[in-house]
């Protein structure tokens, strides 16, 4: 499994699109400025993207060559796969000992070009889904476990899987509180009386309720605001802005494009097979447990409803999910179907898309700044033949990381940057710039221009500036 994506990996760094998604970039950028920036420590960790993926490649990519290649963080998405794969066959065969299901289930993630194309990136999708799946596998091994004496399990390894999980991506938070329900469901159908099947999932949940709040303090410390929810994007997404049937036809259109009507309806069908399982045997109760992976999709109807544009990205979760829940129902069927459903099932998914497809939604999709990247090189030019050691170059991560990253490949180093990141440095440079930095890159298109563009328009702010470059959207 990890062999697949490591040669998939290969693939797509010598197509040069490993780092083509501006989010890939910036994730880079986010880990390496930690110890390296004009004010390196903890606060540079951040309060709006989760911590855990950067605070892992955080000394990695303080290798040059990883940072600008962001190969570090490519083996942990690769890993985190081969993790993911394993853990749901584990799940499977514990509690069903089908090995083709198990099997079907582990092809039918990687097999996915959305998939494949997304473990070969620095992206933090493929660390949810392994961190996810091993949850799920490590509370089932949690409920199959008979209880010590005094009657309590230990919550330690599925509880700090399920914290893990929290600390990587949002999805995972829905996804933590469907595993705590649907664990209480198991325990109760396995005949555990409700009041101590109460007790027993609240220790479980104690874990990431506790990794939820330490994220919150720290959001608390570094942004003064304990969760940070707005001015992330432009509401352009009239359509599902307050039509929560809306956002959801756009979820579901979204999986079916990724992972073909023959897999969608697969993992809908699994889905009543696994609750026939749970309602019928107590011993394949935890099979329940995958159902909690399509609780991801309250993040993206959430997020449409408040007018979030439309993303393809957001439904790869779900097709995770529908692999899942497609491998769950075919491990409750009659042994003798299960070789031939097997099998037809993984070539009408292969025929949507082949595993290697130049042409799949998010390939495409993840491309969508490569017009910017190329119209930027004239600021990056420019600035190079006129940089003097020792500048200060003031512009936004939030909506620049991405170029950061882009500008190391000219020889920048974070340090030369001032951003958001720098607390109150940053408050006073957005009084007025002048005496704080040399050089200021706007952003001037996308989501309605940034923080330092807005700042611009206001009398005076750019006294002692001049524009002497402009492309792809910024001007320096």
């Amino acid at each position: 499994m990890a062999l697949a994506g490591a040669l998939a990996a290969v693939h797509y760094f010598r197509l040069g699109l490993t780092l083509a998604h501006y989010d890939a970039r910036a994730h880079l950028v986010v880990a390496r400025r930690i110890l390296d920036s004009l004010t390196p420590g903890w606060q540079q960790i951040g309060a709006v993207w989760l911590p855990l993926p950067h605070v892992l490649n955080m000394l990695p990519v303080q290798v040059d060559a990883w940072y600008r290649n962001g190969l570090s963080a490519v083996a942990i998405s690769v890993g985190s796969m081969a993790l993911a794969a394993g853990s749901l066959s584990s799940v499977i065969l514990r509690t069903t000992g089908s090995i083709v299901a198990a099997s079907t289930g582990a092809a039918l993630l990687l097999l996915n070009p959305n998939v494949l194309y997304l473990q070969s990136t620095p992206m933090t999708e493929p660390l949810l889904f392994g961190l996810a799946l091993f949850s799920i596998a490590a509370t089932a091994a949690w409920l199959d476990a008979s209880p010590p004496p005094e009657g309590r399990r230990r919550t330690a390894l599925p509880g700090m899987a399920l914290a893990a999980a929290c600390l990587t991506r949002y999805e995972a938070w829905p996804i933590t509180a469907a595993v705590v329900l649907l664990a209480f469901a198991v325990l109760v159908r396995r005949g555990v009386p409700a009041a101590r099947a109460v007790g027993e999932v609240a220790r479980l949940a104690a874990w990431p309720a506790v990794a939820v709040m330490a994220f919150a303090m720290n959001s608390r410390w570094v942004v003064g605001a304990w969760f940070v929810s707005g001015d992330f994007f432009v509401p352009e997404n009239v359509e599902a802005m307050g039509h929560p049937l809306v956002a959801w036809r756009q979820v579901r259109e979204g999986l079916t494009e990724l992972a073909g009507p023959m897999l969608t309806r697969a993992g809908f069908i699994g889905s009543a097979l696994i609750l026939w399982a749970w309602a019928r045997s107590a011993s394949r109760a935890p099979l329940l447990l995958l159902l909690a992976l399509f609780a991801a999709a309250a993040l993206p109807v959430f997020a449409y409803v408040q007018g979030h544009p439309f993303r393809i990205r957001y439904d790869v979760p779900l097709v995770i999910a529908s692999a899942a829940l497609a491998a769950g129902g075919l491990a409750v069927l009659w042994r003798p179907v299960r070789i031939p459903l097997a099998i037809v099932l993984i070539a009408l998914t292969v025929r949507h898309a082949s595993p290697i497809d130049h042409q799949a939604p998010l390939v495409i999709e993840s491309q969508r700044e490569a017009a910017n990247m190329a119209g930027r090189r004239v600021v990056t030019s420019y600035l190079r033949q006129h940089y003097g050691e020792g500048h200060v170059i003031m512009m936004s991560m939030g909506s620049l990381g991405h170029y950061m990253h882009d500008l190391s490949l000219a020889g920048f180093d974070l340090r030369s940057f001032l951003h958001e990141g720098h607390g109150e440095i940053w408050t006073f440079a957005m009084l007025g710039p002048r005496g704080h930095a040399e050089w200021l890159i706007l952003e001037k298109t996308a989501e309605g221009g940034d923080a330092l563009y807005h700042a611009s328009l206001r009398p005076r702010w750019l006294d002692g500036f001049v524009k002497v470059a402009e492309g792809g959207g910024v001007a320096l």
